[in-house]
């Protein structure tokens, strides 16, 4: 099991949330990325969507991406879990990918509750509205709002009977997230995490490796590859 954070991304040039340079330093959470701030002021919050959008769209996976690819043809049960919602891992080319926090790619329509692939942009409308005259948010989950239920259940159950538990690039400070490697270690699983700087989690990892995961991980996948 793989979980990821804005870690990965911040290696392709996407902008973190928190730390120093983060996105909070300069917005308000519950301006931008809360339901009532949208219900407030929905132009204000697609015009900074969109200005986001724009910044992924320029740039590509990195070497980090690209190793998680190889490394899902090394094991027969393979999953991935990301707090990301940039796409980046699927434009790598993995598959299955389990978006904890949505897709900024993906919009849903607020009267009917529809979920499909939004790629436009600059926008032409501001807010954009659904072929049914409703507003449509960004499908991604805001401050206060639940993850998607099935998929925390999947990743309890995968973390909770995995072998491997590789946490990459997260501050483990979002819950639940933050609680799988927990979960992985209390039930036999092997840790491992790879982070610019320590954690809650480095303390119960099996192996900590400080670093850009964009280096480490093609060294682990070369030597997993070179194993007898």
């Amino acid at each position: 099991m793989v979980s990821t954070g804005a870690g990965v991304s911040t290696e392709s040039g996407v902008p973190a949330f928190r730390g120093i340079g983060g996105l909070w330093e300069d917005f308000r959470p519950e301006e931008l990325a809360t339901p009532e701030g949208f219900q407030r002021d929905p132009e204000k919050v697609w015009k900074w969507y969109d200005w986001r959008r724009q910044i992924i769209k320029q740039v590509e996976p990195n070497r980090g991406h690209k190793a998680l690819v190889e490394m899902q043809s090394c094991f027969p049960r393979f999953f991935l879990f990301t707090q990301n919602i940039d796409g980046l891992h699927q434009r790598a080319g993995s598959k299955n990918v389990y978006e904890l926090h949505g897709n900024i790619w993906r919009a849903q329509c607020m009267k009917e509750k529809i979920r499909f692939e939004f790629l436009q942009t600059p926008l032409d409308e501001i807010p954009p509205h659904c072929s049914c005259g409703s507003l449509i948010r960004p499908d991604v989950v805001w401050f206060g709002e639940p993850l998607p239920a099935e998929i925390m259940r999947t990743a309890w159950d995968v973390a909770a009977n995995c072998d491997f538990f590789f946490m990459i690039g997260s501050s483990a400070t979002v819950e639940p997230a933050a609680s799988l490697a927990w979960i992985a270690r209390e039930n036999g699983g092997v840790v491992v995490e790879i982070n610019e700087e320590a954690t809650a989690v480095t303390e119960i990892a099996n192996e900590f490796f400080l670093g850009k995961s964009g280096i480490i991980l093609p060294a682990l996948i070369d030597a997993l590859k070179n194993h007898d």
